[in-house]
This record gives structure tokens, C-alpha cells and sequence, in this order.
């Protein structure tokens, strides 16, 4: 008999493993629809939206604006900011988004990049500080997406609290002149 089959091996005690991250890349119009619902759908406190254009494949459908009022309506401390890489499409457009940030404007708050904007404009969704669609290009389809990955999701919300901030409108004071 040799001596290794005497000595039972000695057990580890490993802690368990994490649940591995369920990123979902996609690659089409349909994909990345599919994503910004489920991404908005998941919102409980906060939406903050990095768009170009407010791209209406996207933000101006049916589905997501149901979720966007369902989301503000029924909760008073929700709120969705959108940054938005070229402001025009809000004044020259009839974009439906546009429209129900101009009804609920305690709720949505856009606020235009200009030309200091990154090119190419990165497109995405953050809700909360969990779950993220991340397009680097917003001009193409191609992203991931993640319903709980807080790690990346608040990476990118720091850049876009940042952008929030140093994009903030200014409100000063007008003198009076007599």
C-alpha cells in the first residue's frame, strides 16, 4: 500500500465564489433598445444619460418613455439628467423626450456639452450606480451592457458627474439699471 493512498488530502476552505458579472455585449439597433429598457427599467433613484443627439431610435420611443414617466411619477425623489453632446435637436426637433422634460422639469434635466464635448461622443445609460449600456462610439451600435456591475457603472458616473457639473447653467444675478 503506498503512502498516498493512506493520507486523505488536506481540504481547503475557499470562500465561495462571486456570481460572475452578466455583461451582454451587443451589436445592433434592436440590442441596444433591448438594453436601455432593461438598463431604465432598473432605475430606483437615478438616470443620468450620456447621448450625442438624444438619439430617437433610443430615447424617443415608445417603451422608454413609458418606463422614463412610470420611473418619475412614482417616486417624487427620482430623477433622470440627460448630457447632450449637441443641443440643436431640442430646439429644431420634436423629440418626444424633449417634450416630457419640458412637462416635468423637477424630474429631467438636459443639459447641452458644446464643442468641449468628447469626439467621438460616447454613448450611455447609468441607472443608479449599478447598471450600464456603454457605447464608447455612439455613432455605432456595438456596447455592453450590465444590469449589476456598480464598479463600472460608477466609474463612468463619475465622468458624467464631472461633465454635470462643469455644465451646470448659470444663473446669476441681473442689476437692475436705472
Amino acid at each position: 500500500m503506498s503512502l498516498l493512498s493512506q493520507t486523505p488530502a488536506p481540504r481547503l476552505e475557499l470562500p465561495p465564489l462571486e456570481r460572475p458579472p452578466q455583461v451582454n455585449v451587443v451589436t445592433t439597433q434592436e440590442e441596444v433598445l433591448a438594453a436601455t429598457i432593461l438598463v431604465a427599467g432598473s432605475a430606483q433613484r437615478l438616470m443620468s444619460i450620456y447621448t450625442p443627439n438624444l438619439e430617437p431610435d433610443l430615447y424617443d420611443q415608445t417603451p422608454f418613455l413609458d418606463i422614463v414617466k412610470r420611473f418619475v411619477l412614482a417616486r417624487s425623489f427620482a430623477k433622470v439628467r440627460v448630457l447632450l453632446g449637441d443641443g440643436s435637436r431640442m430646439i429644431r426637433d420634436v423629440h418626444r423626450f424633449v417634450a416630457m422634460s419640458r412637462r416635468l422639469t423637477s424630474y429631467i434635466d438636459i443639459r447641452v456639452l458644446g464643442e468641449d464635448a468628447p469626439k467621438p461622443h460616447p454613448g450611455y445609460i447609468i441607472a443608479d450606480d449599478r447598471a450600464i449600456l456603454y457605447r464608447a462610439n455612439a455613432a455605432q451600435w456595438d456596447g455592453i451592457a450590465d444590469l449589476d456591475n456598480a464598479a463600472v457603472a460608477r466609474m463612468h458616473l463619475a465622468d458624467f458627474d464631472s461633465q454635470w457639473v462643469t455644465h451646470a447653467p448659470e444663473f446669476g444675478y441681473r442689476v437692475a439699471r436705472r
